[in-house]
């Protein structure tokens, strides 16, 4: 499947080689709201997954909501099995949590994300993902 040929009801976005650095694959970015809270639509190519992050903040800020509404990906906390996202999966990652999230090897994934505001909000980019680790995970459809 072709970027053009992923269905989606968000826009694709640019390439998001601001952030390449960060991500294993390619990734898509496109703002769509800005302000206190801003909210952008990620779209990743199959196999494509971001490093292993931690979001931070203080009075009430820096949890990260993911709503998936394409595609089929993973999200996974340290220390937790990957939790399989599909359209209408939504996740809440608790500030200072480290995780990461990206499509499955044989799908397309997008997902809205946001961090809510407080005090000290901030990223702090880690390692990548494992290989081999992410190899073991199930493709769509198999145990997904």
């Amino acid at each position: 499947m072709t970027a053009s040929g992923f269905d989606q009801i968000f826009p694709l976005g640019e390439k998001n080689d601001a952030f390449a650095q960060y991500f294993t694959g390619q990734s898509y970015l496109a703002p769509l709201a800005s302000g206190s809270v801003p909210v952008s639509n990620v779209s990743f190519e199959p196999g494509c997954r971001n490093n292993w992050h931690i979001h931070r903040g203080t009075s009430g800020g820096g949890d990260q909501i993911l709503l998936c509404t394409a595609g089929s990906g993973w999200y996974q906390a340290e220390g937790e099995e990957a939790v399989s996202m599909e359209p209408g999966t939504v996740i809440r990652v608790p500030a200072g949590t480290k995780h990461w999230h990206g499509a499955k090897a044989d799908s397309w994934f997008s997902h809205l994300a946001f961090i809510t505001p407080g005090e000290n909000v901030s990223n702090e980019w880690l390692e990548p993902v494992d290989d081999e680790a992410y190899g073991q995970l199930p493709k769509n459809g198999a145990n997904a």
